[in-house]
């Protein structure tokens, strides 16, 4: 349940790997500082806010998680639920959120629930990402642009209502910072894979605008200085009025955390050769947001870009990872100073590009041309997730999967009825069923595919399409995995009609599930043990001597 890998990792540990680890974490350290601000900033909080998440949540997430080579800090993909939840509850209720997320992460490891995520249907994770790679780059058109508006309001349609009114106030010198880093980010990956982007731009687009004195707001003209050391850790009052008000918000925090830091995870997984702990990385990730809370900071999860420029670099273990930490808390404390000299132009630049990446819009334009139920779904969880709500994406685009699921399940599932000879495509437990002769006045019924609420009705169609009522019926199960218990109670009112007509009954075939699910419910003890067999042959044996009793 809770095994790090980073003591698995030390046990056969060297000192090649180790400089290899230090390497790659203080470059993966330098990428993290702008994506740590500009997250911070985008979501509706203070620059400071990011690196302590940075500094925190990343060194608990490598050193306690459940992946060798997982980047842990803030992301992207709260920058959504983190700007809605500081509009409507305040700083202080973003921190009892991200505390209380990080409470339900943990439980959710111990539970095991870790596996959970692999059944979030593909289509649903598309939709939200891409939604929120939409709100993202909307969120960032006022510093792109530079333009003056004093309040930017949080819904999509009245936010692009205002950017529009405002055009007028573009910042041509603005402008060109953005596109300035932009292109910088697009370039450097063509000349070097090792160098970051995001890195080269933040440095030569921060000279650029300090050299030309060129008129854009930087991050000390907005925030004013950075802190110079970490915060001391604290809590604001939390009370049950206040638990149960924030338990929405923080129950999104936990379950987004838990998608985005276990899909990294199988990224890396796939990079490097390796498998992860699920549930260990969950406790992990949980701890990880209770200790960014009482620093003050914000939510936290696997950074799936971090995460492979780690790996490209050589990182190799969770060293790594705390390495980063490290590096990031060495420049707050020593270069912070410079940091203020960012212009926001160059940060807005670097998350136009983080929201393309995150767009997906290769896996959206693959789902729309593939799968017309996908389709639906995809464009559903997408529409809700940029004009109403995440949490409501999530729910409504998992429904209409679940539905989805249900609708291809029962068009799967087929029971068809044999009352003279078995069709010569068919094949038998024993021999080829055409060697079966069926008696007259008796019906074989053969179901296809789990025996479930969606096929259940199946029963009562066959039996109104039959003409003459048989004396015996066989239900062939070879084919039927499981049944629910809307399928047993089908099975059931299937028996007390045959029973109520003077029909015997008999069941041929069962796994080992239905035949569990029949014993519980005493439908076995009814049918009775002398009609249920193994193979076609036994139940038509048995159907004989039904039909000729001596």
């Amino acid at each position: 349940m809770f095994s790090p890998k980073l003591f698995t990792c030390l046990k056969n540990y060297s000192k090649e790997q180790f400089m290899s680890d230090c390497v790659s974490g203080v470059i993966v350290g330098v990428v993290a500082i702008p994506l740590a601000i500009a997250f911070a900033i985008a979501s509706g909080v203070t620059p400071d806010k990011g690196l302590f998440t940075a500094i925190i949540a990343g060194f608990i997430i490598s050193a306690i998680g459940g992946s060798r080579v997982q980047i842990g800090g803030p992301t992207g993909a709260f920058v959504v639920i983190v700007y809605g939840i500081v509009q409507k509850y305040g700083v202080d209720g973003l921190i009892v959120a991200t505390l209380m997320g990080g409470v339900i992460l943990m439980i959710m490891g111990f539970a095991k629930l870790g596996t959970a995520v692999k059944f979030i249907p593909h289509s649903v994770i598309v939709g939200f990402t891409s939604g929120i790679a939409v709100i993202i780059f909307s969120s960032q058109i006022k510093d792109l642009m530079g333009l003056s508006i004093d309040k930017v309001p949080a819904e999509f349609i009245g936010k692009w209502r205002v950017f529009i009114e405002n055009m007028g106030t573009v910042n041509l010198d603005a402008v060109i910072l953005s596109v300035m880093t932009i292109l910088i980010i697009a370039i450097v990956p063509k000349l070097s894979r090792r160098v970051p982007g995001a890195l080269v731009a933040l440095i030569v687009v921060s000279s650029v605008a300090a050299f030309f004195h060129m008129n854009a707001e930087t991050i000390g003209s907005r925030f004013g200085d950075l802190p110079h050391t970490l915060p001391v850790p604290h809590l604001p009052r939390i009370g049950i009025a206040r638990v149960r008000e924030l338990f929405h918000p923080a129950m999104t925090i936990a379950i987004l955390g838990a998608i985005e830091s276990l899909l990294s995870a199988i990224v890396a997984d796939g990079m490097i050769g390796g498998k992860h702990r699920s549930n260990t990385e969950l406790i992990a990730q949980g701890a990880a947001n209770i200790g960014s809370a009482l620093f003050g900071g914000i939510p936290a999860t696997g950074a799936i870009a971090r995460t492979v420029t780690n790996v490209k670099n050589g990182g190799r273990t969770p060293v790594a990872g705390m390495v980063h930490a490290i590096t990031v808390l060495v420049i707050m404390l020593f270069l912070g100073a410079w940091i203020k000299f960012v212009p926001l132009a160059c940060l807005a630049g670097i998350l136009v590009v983080v929201a393309y990446h995150m767009s997906e819009w290769r896996s959206f334009c693959q789902v729309i041309k593939w799968s017309q139920g996908g389709s639906l779904v995809l464009v559903s969880t997408f529409l809700l997730t940029v004009f109403v709500d995440l949490n409501v994406a999530i729910e409504i685009g998992m429904i209409l999967a679940m539905f989805l699921f249900m609708k291809r399940m029962s068009d799967a599932a087929i029971v068809k009825t044999y009352a003279k000879d078995l069709e010569d495509d068919e094949t038998g437990d024993d021999y080829p069923l055409p060697k079966f002769s069926i008696p007259a006045g008796v019906e074989v019924y053969e179901i296809n595919g789990p025996l479930f609420f969606g096929v259940a009705n199946s029963f009562d169609e066959i039996d109104r399409q039959v003409g003459a009522r048989p004396k015996v019926r066989i239900l062939r199960f070879k084919d039927v995995p499981i049944i629910d218990s809307t399928g047993m109670q089908a099975l059931r009112s299937f028996y007390n009609k045959c029973k109520s007509s003077n029909i015997k009954l008999i069941i041929t075939g069962l796994h080992v599930q239905p035949l569990n699910e029949m014993i519980k419910s005493n439908l076995y003890d009814l049918i009775g043990e002398e009609n249920v067999f193994g193979s076609m042959k036994e139940s038509l044996a048995r159907a004989n001597e039904m039909m000729n009793p001596k």
